[in-house]
């Protein structure tokens, strides 16, 4: 995929987001899962666009609120995926590529918001 940005997490969570679109697509088509696989296609996609959002906030203190607010999105979206695989509707090495994906953002979510609350001092 082309990169369309500068910014890891932002290219990341884009990334993420397009592959929880086709895990919902997967889940609803093959699984018959609808309820699960929409709270996680929520809170799938709203990472990227809380990051994006942020690109341009008006204040350091909105650009630390919407990147908190990305963090908590990207744990629950952690949340959604266990329970999909704990409900055996994902398999655990399909699970584990996401899973693995979504630790990597909220580890440089948390290592943002950090930096950034540093600097609000």
């Amino acid at each position: 995929m082309k990169k369309k940005h500068q910014n890891v997490v932002m290219n990341k969570s884009y990334d993420f987001a397009l592959e929880i679109i086709r895990l919902y697509k997967y889940l609803t088509t093959e699984k018959k899962e609808y309820v699960m696989s929409k709270q996680l296609l929520r809170s799938g996609t709203a990472v990227g666009a809380l990051i994006k959002e942020a690109e341009h906030a008006q204040s350091r203190a909105d650009f630390l609120s919407k990147m908190n607010i990305a963090l908590k999105e990207a744990n629950e979206t952690e949340y959604w995926l266990e329970l999909l695989r704990d409900a055996d509707y994902l398999d655990d090495e399909l699970s584990q590529n996401y899973l693995g994906e979504s630790v990597e953002i909220i580890r440089l979510l948390i290592s943002i918001v950090k930096t950034t609350k540093a600097r609000l001092k």
